[in-house]
């Protein structure tokens, strides 16, 4: 068994890690006591639903609360928080309160896993992943509880607020208002400022990544004293919100904003601007949304949240990075951000991730629209919230057939550990070529 986990490398491991949560998953959820009818629920909806919850992607087949049983919900919630820190992080924790020693290979696992770059502090660092997380979730529970607990009563109220939490925080979009309309995520609470406060702080909080984390707490206010990375992180993540928000404000305002008063309409474009890059969650029908509001969730469904976090997307990084290579092209200077020089091999792994994401969006939509019969603006949403573990739809996915929820629920996988797991091969050191090849020259543009 040793010989043969000694033959994957660490990015391979941490694929099959999360396959193998999905096939438990799938098992569970296929048991007669996951169902509310105490029926069997057939494989493929299974594995569907379990891809979704693993990779925090929030599409289903079925409507969370009408469909799955309590046992069942659960199963969902539970891996919706595995998929969201990542299987070797809990595996990492219950090892060390097992007291056990932990070796190098396994410390460079974990990193690689939880997106951590420093070796020696891995371990200190993921005591303040679960502690955070617990924090956060915890804060999250407590003030949805304060809205759902006089709304539904103590019992669904509790689980409630549980469930939504980690959800959110998980940036997963599953949700249990099924209760009040099937399918209807967070529409009924869209005017509730308690209610969709609370599950924004928690996906941007879920979606900034455990690095920005780390670093805003040793460093408090001290923005100088900021690494890079979290400084890059931080001003994608305001720009992106802050951009969305106005956008979506002005192309909805007539449209799926239509016939609210000038506050909720607001409180919905924020909350569309921060729930579309990966969390899922809707307080507005999407069926009501301009053709420009549809282009524009796509937009922020793929650019997703940020490395190391419980969001997909081709991260807010790589988005940046693409955005100052553009412009240094364009004035022909060294690429640089906040007075620092970036690496070829960064910008190579950048360009990479974003061009890999794009083919399969397009590849995924040109073969939906081969089996399917919706339009091809409804198949080109759901392959990008597909890929970018984002969980919003134009309302297709439950009447997708068998090869078509096949394909999704291969798109939320690669979408969950394609990103990573395409920039750490990238960045492996490999053998170079024993001879240089000549330059060639190709006109651009």
């Amino acid at each position: 068994m040793k010989k043969l986990l000694k033959s994957f490398t660490q990015t391979q491991l941490i694929s099959v890690s999360f396959l193998l949560v999905i096939l438990v998953g799938t098992f569970l959820l296929m048991l007669p006591v996951s169902s509310r009818a105490g029926e069997w629920t057939s494989f493929l909806d299974s594995l569907f639903t379990s891809t979704s919850a693993t990779c925090v992607t929030g599409l289903i087949v079925f409507d969370t609360y009408t469909h799955w049983s309590l046992f069942g919900q659960c199963v969902i919630l539970l891996l919706i928080q595995i998929g969201g820190l990542g299987g070797m992080t809990l595996i990492t924790l219950f090892v060390m309160v097992l007291r056990k020693r932990i070796s190098l290979q396994s410390r460079k696992l974990m990193m690689q896993s939880a997106g951590i770059m420093d070796n020696a502090n891995v371990l200190i660092i993921l005591k303040q992943i679960a502690i955070g997380t617990a924090v956060f979730e915890g804060i999250g529970f407590v003030l949805l509880a304060t809205q759902f607990i006089p709304e539904f009563g103590w019992k669904f109220g509790i689980f409630a607020s549980l469930f939504h939490a980690i959800s959110a925080f998980c940036n997963a979009g599953f949700d249990l208002f099924g209760r009040i309309s099937p399918c209807s995520s967070l529409t009924y609470f869209s005017n509730n400022v308690v209610v969709n406060l609370t599950i924004i702080g928690l996906i941007v909080i879920g979606g900034i990544g455990f690095l920005v984390w780390n670093d805003i707490y040793f460093n408090k206010g001290h923005l100088k004293k900021y690494q890079l990375h979290t400084k890059v992180v931080l001003t994608a993540t305001a720009i992106l919100i802050g951009v969305g928000w106005i956008l979506f404000f002005i192309t909805e305002r007539n449209n799926a904003f239509a016939g609210r008063s000038l506050p909720s309409q607001i409180l919905c474009a924020l909350f569309q601007s921060v729930t579309t890059r990966t969390a899922g969650f809707n307080t507005v029908d999407y069926a009501n949304l301009s053709e420009s509001g549809q282009l524009l969730t796509m937009i922020l469904m793929l650019i997703g949240g940020s490395p190391g976090s419980t969001a997909g997307g081709v991260k807010t990084t790589t988005f940046m990075l693409l955005i100052v290579m553009a412009v240094a092209a364009a004035k022909n200077k060294p690429t640089t951000i906040f007075h620092y020089s970036i690496d070829r091999d960064t910008m190579r792994q950048a360009t990479s991730i974003a061009t890999i994401y794009l083919f399969l969006v397009m590849a995924g939509a040109m073969a939906l629209c081969m089996w399917e019969p919706f339009p091809m603006s409804d198949i080109l949403f759901e392959a990008t919230s597909a890929i970018g573990t984002v969980g919003l739809t134009m309302g297709i996915t439950g009447s997708l057939s068998a090869y078509s929820k096949i394909l999704i629920a291969l798109l939320m996988y690669i979408g969950r550990i394609g990103g990573l797991s395409f920039a750490l091969s990238l960045s492996e050191q490999r053998r170079q070529a024993p001879m240089r090849r000549p330059y060639g020259k190709i006109s651009i543009g």
